[in-house]
């Protein structure tokens, strides 16, 4: 009898730690991007665009060599609707020479924030228009890998995904303190 509860316990807990199909599917959209629990392990290939490894990433000068675009939310930060200037709650550290984005990795992202994002990978391109595009957020995130999957979806080509983030990114090199991007509504 013990042996069988033993058994028993053991296909709950394997039960209850893998999640169902029906599961699996609440936390992605129809076109595959996670729409909700964003900080967990990321078990997918980010295409049509490609990981890009952290030793690599640091062989290029953010801002200059690629554009690096941060899109970890504002924590507790609040946008004005008319100025589209974030009034943060904290201080948000990220790679010097990217911009940040916040909120524009979300699943179903605003369309403000998300055409900003477009928007500055277009005028960056203008001038130089093979210049690779890195996108992140932290490690274990799926909002860095949602933004590169979808900027390569719309038909933009050189696009990456840093798995790795500011985390990795800090083990080797510092960060500095970033400014949001300004988004007004209209």
């Amino acid at each position: 009898m013990a042996k069988a509860n033993a058994i028993l316990l053991a296909v709950v807990a394997t039960c209850l730690a893998v999640p169902s199909a029906a599961q699996e599917r609440a936390v992605f959209d129809d076109n595959g991007y996670r729409t909700d629990r964003y900080r967990a392990p990321v078990d997918r290939d980010p295409r049509p665009s490609a990981r890009l490894a952290l030793p690599a990433a640091l062989l290029l000068d953010p801002g200059k060599d690629a554009l690096f675009i941060d899109v970890l939310p504002a924590g507790g930060g609040v946008r004005d609707p008319e100025t589209g200037r974030w009034r943060l709650s904290e201080e948000h550290l990220t790679i010097p020479g990217a911009v940040w984005h916040p909120e524009a990795g979300r699943g179903d992202a605003d369309p403000a924030l998300w055409n900003a994002l477009v928007r500055e990978v277009t005028d960056a391109r203008r001038r130089n228009p093979h210049l690779p595009v890195i996108l992140f957020c932290r490690t274990d995130c799926w909002m860095g890998w949602n933004a590169a999957r979808r900027l390569a979806a719309q038909g933009h080509d050189g696009v990456w995904w840093l798995a790795e983030g500011i985390e990795g990114w800090r083990k080797v090199e510092p960060l500095v303190v970033a400014v949001p991007v300004a988004v007004p509504s209209h």
